[in-house]
């Protein structure tokens, strides 16, 4: 994850960037030279942009000003094509928090979608983190790896992407308890928790991404029946924007409320048994054999992607990251010179 691939400083040819014009309406370009934006308002070429600091203001042949500024990571999560549904930037903060995601960490991650948790994941573990992700749709894997290299213009060595199911792959990707932390993004956690104990480590955590409260239920009851980990603590996220313009403060009209729930446990020492744990023992379950019902794959919100709609994805992302190859290049080509 080399820094030239994110480059600070004037704009170069191959630099991505988010351009902002009249009312709001944004167009992200990648630079080349003799390249132009054609928009209704007029033709914007990017000679007039390479060169200018970051954060510049610069004039189409119609006279509107644009703004330009290189993308944040949350900007190319929300814009970059989509395999599966992406964890949202509120959540992914939060889940870098939650989880301790820290340099240096072995991380495993399943499933991986189309990569926006990942590259926050990348970010927080540095060149000298490992980050392991499990896919078990080849397609998603493709998207999550054209968006990865999008982005960061080649995948990085610290990210290893795995096509298969986690409870049949993980014992060889990852030796018992070596696996610092565990995020399941994924329909039923539940099914790799026995997995996930094995290679975790002491006082490693595991957090689940569950959307709906079915699915949240099940795997907290799960994780309590191991006696494996600590007890669970559940959150949820929500963001409310504020109207900030002189004397009038207010609440916006619309807010990023639920997106999912965040579940988050730590592995306990092989043989230890919390207080707690002990005093539940003694207590009826809080659920039965009637309940699991409740707790099947269409009644917690299977959703399928059509293979028509995947397919196009792929192309998008894929187109995306061969033009990020190429700008890296260039780039890298430039700095020889």
């Amino acid at each position: 994850m080399s820094a030239d691939l994110r480059p600070s400083g004037p704009f170069r040819p191959g630099d991505r960037v988010q351009l902002t014009g009249p009312k709001g309406r944004m167009h992200t370009v990648t630079l080349r030279p003799d390249g132009e934006l054609h928009t209704h308002l007029g033709v914007l070429r990017h000679d007039s942009i390479i060169g200018q600091p970051d954060g510049s203001v610069v004039i189409g042949s119609g006279g509107h000003h644009y703004l330009a500024l290189r993308p944040l990571l949350q900007d190319f999560v929300m814009s970059m094509p989509r395999g599966a549904a992406i964890v949202y930037p509120k959540d992914a903060a939060h889940i870098l928090a939650a989880a301790d995601i820290f340099p240096g960490a072995t991380v495993v991650e399943a499933g991986v979608g189309s990569g926006a948790l990942s590259l926050w994941l990348l970010r927080a573990l540095g060149p000298t983190g490992r980050l392991l992700s499990f896919e078990r749709r080849t397609e998603f894997a493709e998207v999550a790896t054209a968006n990865i290299t999008a982005f960061l213009g080649d995948v990085p060595p610290s990210w290893r992407v795995i096509v298969g199911d986690l409870v049949e792959e993980l014992p060889d990707a990852a030796a018992p308890a070596t696996v610092d932390r565990v995020v399941l993004d994924m329909l039923a956690p539940w099914e790799c928790i026995d997995a996930v104990a094995t290679a975790h480590t002491p006082g490693g955590v595991v957090l689940c991404y569950d959307a709906t409260a079915t699915q949240l239920s099940r795997v907290a009851e799960y994780l309590r029946g191991t006696g494996l980990f600590t007890d669970p603590v559940a959150t949820e996220t929500l963001v409310r924007g504020w109207h900030v313009e002189g004397l009038a403060v207010r609440p916006d009209h619309r807010m990023v409320a639920h997106t999912g729930f965040l579940l988050t446990a730590r592995r306990l020492a092989p043989g230890a048994v919390p207080p707690d744990v002990r005093k539940r023992a003694l207590k009826k379950p809080s659920y039965d054999d009637t309940d699991v019902e409740l707790w099947t794959p269409g009644a917690v919100g299977d959703r399928e992607i059509t293979d028509k709609n995947l397919r196009k994805r792929v192309r998008d992302a894929q187109r995306a990251a061969d033009g990020a190859r190429r700008a890296a290049g260039e780039r890298l080509g430039d700095d020889v010179d």
